[in-house]
């Protein structure tokens, strides 16, 4: 049982790079093969991110895959090293996205699979490290998660206060309703009497 919320970070990082090192899978992603030079390509590069494999971000995006696709995490290798070498850590929102085929996933109803739903950077890092300016260290400065932007998963209160804010647009709504509704009664009883005066 964890002792920190932190520490289900670490168990999954060692569950997964346990299970690659059992399959015999290097922790290291080796490098693409080059590409050919075509100097009439403008997007075409020859740079290779390094991709680690006992990474958070890493383990989170091959466990998604995996669970999402009902396989073991060695059939989703190749695509976890993709992902985190084109689009880094923020990938995890796309993948994200792009298993629920492609809707917005709104990350206060949705648990982040990154941070958990606690909307800090799992990773902890030091401002020192990031760059952040000194003067952060003094104002209680946070690392939001790359991936739901510190984003509050709180669901359950959400939810009742979208269904009390939907609870009072239907009665706003009920009411206009029975206004026109009495307007269109007074109209055709006008206009009844002026034909029967005709």
């Amino acid at each position: 049982m964890p002792t920190t919320v932190f520490d289900q970070f670490t168990r999954r990082a060692a569950d997964v790079t346990a299970q690659l090192t059992t399959l015999g899978i290097p922790l290291t992603a080796p490098a693409p093969p080059p590409a050919d030079a075509d100097p009439t390509d403008p997007w075409a590069s020859s740079y290779a991110v390094p991709v680690d494999r006992s990474t958070l971000a890493w383990c989170t995006a091959v466990q998604m895959l995996a669970d999402h696709h009902d396989t073991g995490i060695d059939r989703q290798v190749p695509a976890a090293d993709a992902l985190l070498r084109e689009l880094g850590v923020r990938g995890l929102a796309q993948l994200h996205s792009d298993l629920h085929h492609g809707a917005p996933i709104d990350y206060r109803f949705t648990r982040c699979p990154y941070c958990a739903g606690i909307g800090e950077d799992p990773t902890q890092p030091y401002c020192r490290d990031l760059g952040c300016a000194n003067w952060n260290d003094l104002d209680g400065h946070e690392h939001l998660c790359p991936v739901c932007w510190g984003a509050e998963y709180r669901h359950k209160w959400l939810a009742e206060e979208q269904m009390a804010e939907l609870e009072e647009l239907l009665a706003d709504a009920i009411e206009e309703s029975e206004e026109r509704a009495s307007i269109r009664s007074r109209i055709r009883t006008l206009l009844r009497r002026r034909t029967a005066r005709t």
